[in-house]
Parts: structure tokens; C-alpha cells; sequence
């Protein structure tokens, strides 16, 4: 099947009035997603047309999940309002937040994931592109005609790398991709797609893209050396940085060997994880790995 988003997912989207949420929703339709609503309480009750689709916006999350039954909502509010906005959906009860906006404060997104968790809603984010189930819906701002469906699972925290791995297996293909975000807190980790992935019976091997910075990629090793079977191939980003220079994402930082992408390779290979010098030489131990198998 897929994890956390599935044809059957109903969409709002919080934002969608905007102009990065007009033109990702038209996109995310184009993509077969069950868009079912925007969110903007200035704008309740109008709808808008996306070519042959007219699609309602609702005063707040809860009105649309009373009115469509929505299940997941993607959030592309600006930074300042992003808190507000998750809050909300999560207080509504949905089961799946995700967040694309990037610049959100951390203490704002520590806020709003920990009251996620107490509600039960899952949070993708923030500062991430969102995920897909290539073929059925795309919750985000991943490009959807650059791969097809398959079997390959990818968990990422870099978005460009999630799409060009996409393009680099396109003939082979992938259950779900989710690109997780690069923010030194995010929702969603590397950990829990694995765990998803794990219980996935239409998975058969997870591609798991890191970079340098933090430690999610080592626990990740700890935890696949305990818990996941299926084979798993990683990536990780940051090779040929300099030294003592501050790299993109807010979660990048290195502090003395810890965090490099050096000790996480040599994590991940412990644990038995094949890691690729390159996307293309990574996508190519995928294929090693499936031929093998298969």
C-alpha cells in the first residue's frame, strides 16, 4: 500500500488562498490528490476554481473535516502563522499535518509538535516538500511525474536529494517518499518512517537520505541494527563540506567528529546499511540490492 498517505487521504489545505498554496494545490491535484478544501477564515465560504475542479475554503480546519471528512491537511501558511495554524489542525483532530514552511522559529515548531503528539496528529515538517505515494496522492510540493509507483521506500531530509533519487530509480519506483525536513526538530523522523516502512508489505527496501549535523542518522542506525529486516541503503550529504563552515539547513551542525557525515556512514554501516558515496552510486547499490533479491 503506502504509509501515511494513501488515494483514499482527504486534503485541505491550510494557506491555499496564497499564492505558493494556488499553485502547489493545482499541482498536488494534477497529481490525483483528493484535495477536498482550503482554510482561510477571511475567505470562508468562497471556493476557488483549479481548471476542472472548484474546491470550497472553510473557516477553520474543523468546519472542513466536518464538511469532507478531511484527513490530512498540508500547511503552507507563513512562518509567523505556522504555530497557530498546526495548533489548530491538531485540535480539530486531524490525523496528518504537513507543514512546508520553512524560517518557522524552533521554539514555535517545538511548541506545535509537542500539542500535535498529545492530540494524536502526526506532523511532516516543518521545512520540508511533504510526502507521496506516487500514483495515488501527493500531500506537498515533491514534483509527482518524476518517478512511478514501486517498492522502494524513501525517508529523507533533504528535499532536492528526495527528488533526485526519485529520478535516479524512476523505472523502478517507490511505495512512499517522504522528505522529512532538515530543522533541527521535525515531527517526523527518520526513525518512525522506518518503522513504517518496516510494517509496509509493498515496501521491500528503504532508501534513507541524512546529512551532516545532529545524530537522527546515527540513532537510526542503532535502530534499524535492532528492528528493521528489510534491507535498507542510505545517503548522506555533506561529504565535501568545509570544515567550520555553517551549511544550509538549520540542522546542520557539527561539533568536533560528531555529526559528520564520515560517523554517519560508519554508523550506518555497522549496521549493515549500504551507503552510497554519490545519489547515483546510491541508487545503483538500490538496484544491486533488488537484483539480488529478486
Amino acid at each position: 500500500m503506502a504509509i501515511h498517505l494513501t488515494k483514499e487521504s482527504k486534503v485541505l489545505v491550510q494557506g491555499m488562498t496564497g499564492g505558493e498554496g494556488m499553485k502547489h494545490t493545482r499541482r498536488m491535484l494534477a497529481a490525483g490528490t483528493n484535495v477536498v478544501g482550503g482554510v482561510n477564515p477571511r475567505k470562508a465560504g468562497r471556493s476557488v476554481d483549479f481548471d476542472d475542479r472548484r474546491v470550497p475554503v472553510f473557516g477553520s480546519v474543523a468546519e472542513g473535516m466536518d464538511a469532507t471528512g478531511a484527513d490530512v491537511t498540508v500547511v503552507f501558511v507563513p512562518p509567523a502563522f505556522a504555530r497557530a495554524a498546526v495548533t489548530e489542525a491538531a485540535d480539530a483532530g486531524i490525523g496528518l499535518a504537513v507543514v512546508i514552511t520553512e524560517g518557522i522559529p524552533v521554539h514555535d515548531s517545538v511548541a506545535f509538535i509537542a500539542h500535535a503528539r498529545r492530540k494524536g496528529t502526526r506532523v511532516i515538517g516543518p521545512n520540508c516538500p511533504g510526502l507521496i505515494t506516487p500514483g495515488q496522492s501527493n500531500a506537498g510540493i515533491i514534483p509527482a511525474d518524476i518517478t512511478k509507483p514501486g517498492r522502494i521506500g524513501l525517508v529523507s531530509k533533504s528535499g532536492t536529494l528526495t527528488y533526485q533519487l526519485m529520478y535516479e530509480l524512476r523505472d523502478t519506483g517507490f511505495s512512499t517518499c517522504v522528505g522529512i525536513g532538515g530543522d533541527p526538530v521535525v515531527g517526523t523522523t527518520h526513525i518512525d518512517c522506518l518503522a513504517a516502512f518496516q510494517d509496509d508489505p509493498d515496501t521491500d527496501l528503504v532508501v534513507l537520505i541524512g546529512e551532516i549535523g545532529g545524530d537522527a542518522e546515527e540513532r537510526a542506525a542503532a535502530y534499524i541494527r535492532d528492528h528493521v529486516t528489510k534491507p535498507v541503503v542510505g545517503y548522506i550529504a555533506g561529504f565535501t563540506a568545509p570544515e567550520g563552515r555553517t551549511m544550509g539547513h538549520a540542522g546542520a551542525i557539527v561539533s568536533g567528529s560528531s555529526g559528520t557525515a564520515q560517523a554517519k556512514k560508519e554508523a550506518l554501516e555497522a549496521a549493515g546499511v549500504r551507503v552510497g558515496d554519490t545519489p547515483t552510486q546510491t541508487a545503483q547499490q538500490v538496484l544491486a540490492v533488488l537484483n539480488a533479491d529478486g
